[in-house]
């Protein structure tokens, strides 16, 4: 295969086990760890977690990324798609409320084929973000709930945090093929059944970019359109400098929420900045796989 699966059309030849690409992967998903997860949203873990199952390797390469182990020094297993369906099957048993596909951008072509025929739980695309909309047109009917980050509004961030200069080129239209795919989000019972939630990270000194992003959302979409959630969790990292060497402050993150609420942006999600913690983040020891 001659990948263009993502905005990055870096057209590396990437075959069943020989990996390659910006994403450092093959064809074949490699995952690190398939657990029920109680950290995401209200919304998504119902009773006992949502069914998470954790990929290997990214197409952005985020200075500020929490799971590093995986995304960007590739540590995973092969999974086959058929292994992937056994794995949905045992976190329903389990008591998943969704079936949660961490990063899976890269292995679309499979993990949809691992999608084949619908689950009884919502399936749930969980990604940075930066997709191609036709490679999205492969998971229609596929994916209930779409996932995704909005980083960046802003182009400078963009290139500076992720080396993705036209990130908001391609999320923002990724972002409405995936609401064109799910409309208007629907809740039963206080869980999350079809839809999407757009995520985003502030980021410490970026006060800008957030606004930027809500801006969009808020002239985009109508009340009851999407779900957004602003999170306070970002952590630094090992060797950060600058901006990313700390946390966002608490006057940030009030001016951002109070941003939104200027907005109109009222259907959705906000975080205490205690959930900024190191903790939250897996032990990607391939357990579950």
């Amino acid at each position: 295969m001659i990948c263009t699966l993502c905005p990055r059309s870096c057209g590396a030849e990437r075959t069943e086990t020989v990996p390659g690409g910006i994403c450092g992967q093959p064809l074949t998903p490699v995952a690190a760890k398939a657990m029920l997860h109680q950290w995401e949203e209200p919304c998504l873990v119902g009773v006992h977690g949502a069914g998470c199952v954790f990929f290997s390797g990214c197409n952005l390469r985020c200075r500020f990324c929490q799971n590093d182990p995986i995304s960007l020094q590739g540590q995973g297993k092969p999974v086959s798609a058929a292994r992937l369906r056994e794995i949905y099957g045992e976190l329903i048993a389990q008591g998943a409320a969704c079936i949660d596909l961490v990063t899976p951008t890269h292995f679309t072509p499979v993990i949809a084929e691992s999608l084949e025929p619908p689950l009884p739980v919502p399936v749930v695309w969980n990604s940075g973000g930066y997709e191609n909309p036709e490679t999205l047109r492969m998971l229609a009917g596929k994916v209930d709930i779409y996932l995704p980050d909005l980083k960046y509004a802003l182009s400078a961030p963009a290139k500076k945090y992720s080396g993705a200069e036209d990130y908001f080129d391609w999320a923002s239209a990724a972002i409405l093929e995936m609401f064109h795919q799910t409309g208007p989000y629907k809740m039963e019972n206080g869980q999350l059944k079809s839809g999407v939630l757009i995520r985003h990270l502030l980021l410490p000194g970026e006060l800008e970019n957030t606004r930027r992003v809500i801006d969009w959302v808020a002239e985009t979409f109508r009340p009851g359109d999407v779900l957004f959630s602003l999170m306070a969790q970002y952590t630094p990292q090992p060797g950060a400098v600058g901006n990313l060497a700390r946390h966002v402050t608490k006057a940030e993150y009030a001016a951002a929420v109070q941003y939104l609420e200027n907005c109109g942006v009222t259907d959705g999600y906000t975080q205490e900045r205690t959930s900024a913690k190191d903790e939250y983040t897996p032990n990607f020891d391939l357990s579950g796989l």
